[in-house]
């Protein structure tokens, strides 16, 4: 009897990577990369510049990944493509578009080209801030229910804030908007031919909660015209690792796979990882680590936790309550840096050690003792997502003077993504939710000093997903419940993923030396973001007078 393979793709910020995995143990038999030719866009296609805190992204970026990507990926694992049974997606999210009513893109119609909200909108689109604090103030003014899901606050990335500011801002291209969908709705809408939107999604970037998004009526005091809004959503939900139809022979010809295999629900990276870490049970806390961080984790009960993304019944695997929080900026930071901060010489010196420039840095400053630095960063570069979740604060490093150095800015600002987390991880804690066993995932698990850190800062031992390609492998996971190869997602799970238990352990003398930091961390952390000082705010504000 043939092995059966199933197909997980991930669209990534600036890149989609195809997974071919074997249904009976997960064994990932090839992988196609394609790295979008425009990635993250600040630009318009015809070269106008978008205002700050803007990013865009083309849909026919994506459609390549499916021509592209997952080709690579079956001639590289060297099987028949008929012995694939399913395929499933996911995106970083919130990462949604404005469609017409057959899911053609806005931005495609061609007296729409230079209108930047016919665009999609990547999740780190942070330009919708005053239109998210509004919600939030309209929400806890009337007393909605739904608010507290989300730890008191809904984000600008959410789907509710960047609609509002497409009324608000376009509105004719609002209201020739007939669908508002997440992209990784819209590319399963492409795969079978049929729109089928995710529950997950829905749930966490779509305030849908008990059955029902927020009213009309909470809407039209928002803006009279928002009233309408949900009918750009209401599409048909389906729960994950369920089939959301048949992949149609477009998309057959795309992929070159069999038309007619099961094509599963879409999901979230972060969320359809955890199978794939193998954290599918309550207070297993995994951290996808790569440009951002997302912290996914299943509990047993409904429990409010400040700051956080959502809560959903069923977000990461049915029967379960799913919780989501994260951190805007991780790796983001870390590149920021060393593309902008570092000097030449630093470049050349790693290029002739033959290691990246974040590798070289990584090494010098882990030969500093901790606190030798005399540094403490904030790591808010691309705002604070949770607890605090407010994308108008801004990057802080404090104690510079002329004998710094970059190596110690680079450690420094990696230790503040590391106390984000920790801060993160102790909201959860002191809300009943403890955390049981932290599981790493993402490229930033590649960087064992980056890892020690981490361990050291939580005083916790951390577990490494085994997979280097997690969300794919994720999808695929769903893919093969969808197929029916497997009754769950908690027994693929099993089958097909794998982690390798506390990698990394904490150093008692190390830990405490990070005490230390870590609660001046905690004091400037709370001085400029629980309003002891909101001179982060105004400078934003003068800087978007000034363009």
């Amino acid at each position: 009897m043939n092995e059966t393979y199933v197909v997980g793709v991930d669209f990534g910020t600036l890149s989609g990577r195809a997974v071919v995995v074997r249904v009976r143990d997960g064994y990932e038999a090839g992988t196609g990369i394609w790295t979008y030719p425009h990635g993250a866009m600040d630009t318009l296609p015809n070269g106008s510049p978008l205002p700050p805190d803007w990013a865009l992204w083309l849909p026919e970026d994506y459609r390549e990944v499916l021509r592209r990507a997952v080709p690579a990926a079956v001639a590289a694992s060297g099987i028949d493509p008929a012995d694939v049974i399913g395929i499933a997606v996911d995106v970083t999210a919130t990462t949604v578009l404005p469609t017409l009513a057959d899911g053609t893109p806005l931005s495609e119609l061609p007296d729409l080209v230079d209108r930047p909200h016919a665009y999609p909108k990547l999740w780190k689109h942070h330009a919708a801030q005053s239109h998210a604090e509004r919600i939030n103030d309209m929400a806890r003014e009337r007393g909605e229910a739904w608010l507290h899901r989300y730890g008191g606050r809904i984000s600008s990335e959410w789907q509710f804030a960047k609609g509002l500011q497409l009324l608000e801002e376009d509105p004719e291209v609002y209201h020739r908007a007939q669908r508002w969908i997440e992209a990784t709705d819209w590319i399963t809408w492409l795969l079978c031919g049929r729109e089928t939107r995710s529950t997950c999604v829905a749930g966490y970037k779509g305030m849908f909660q008990n059955g029902r998004y927020p009213s009309a009526d909470y809407l039209a005091a928002l803006n009279p015209d928002f009233r309408d809004f949900v009918a750009k959503l209401d599409g048909p939900l389906a729960k994950l690792g369920s089939r959301a139809g048949d992949l149609c022979p477009t998309a057959a010809e795309w992929t070159g796979l069999p038309a007619g295999i099961a094509v599963a629900v879409g999901n979230v990276d972060a969320h359809v990882t955890g199978p794939a870490a193998q954290a599918v049970e309550p207070g297993q806390m995994l951290a996808i680590m790569g440009t951002s961080t997302c912290l996914v984790m299943n509990g047993d009960r409904l429990a409010p936790v400040p700051g956080m993304c959502g809560v959903v019944d069923g977000g990461i695997v049915p029967g379960q309550w799913g919780y989501e929080a994260g951190q805007s900026g991780v790796g983001d930071i870390l590149g920021w840096y060393v593309e902008h901060g570092v000097p030449r010489r630093y470049a050349d010196a790693a290029d002739a050690a033959g290691v990246s420039v974040h590798d070289y840095l990584s090494d010098l400053g882990g030969q500093e003792p901790i606190g030798g630095h005399g540094l403490v960063a904030l790591d808010w570069h691309s705002g604070n997502r949770s607890v605090l979740v407010d994308h108008e604060l801004s990057g802080l490093i404090l104690g510079l003077t002329l004998a710094t150095r970059p190596p110690e800015i680079y450690r420094a600002l990696l230790e503040a993504t590391a106390f984000g987390t920790r801060l993160i991880v102790e909201a959860f804690d002191s809300a009943g939710m403890p955390v049981t066993e932290f599981i790493a995932a993402g490229g930033l698990t590649e960087n064992p000093i980056l890892m020690q850190v981490y361990a050291d800062v939580l005083r916790r031992p951390i577990s490494v997903i085994r997979s280097g390609q997690g969300p794919a492998v994720g999808s695929a996971i769903h893919a093969a419940v969808a197929a029916g190869a497997y009754a769950d997602i908690h027994e693929a799970a099993r089958e097909m993923g794998g982690r390798t238990r506390e990698a990394y352990r904490p150093s008692p003398e190390a830990a405490d030396a990070y005490d230390r930091l870590y609660a001046e961390y905690v004091a400037l952390h709370d001085y400029f973001g629980r309003h002891g000082n909101d001179v982060m705010h105004r400078l934003r504000a003068i800087r978007r007078a000034a363009k």
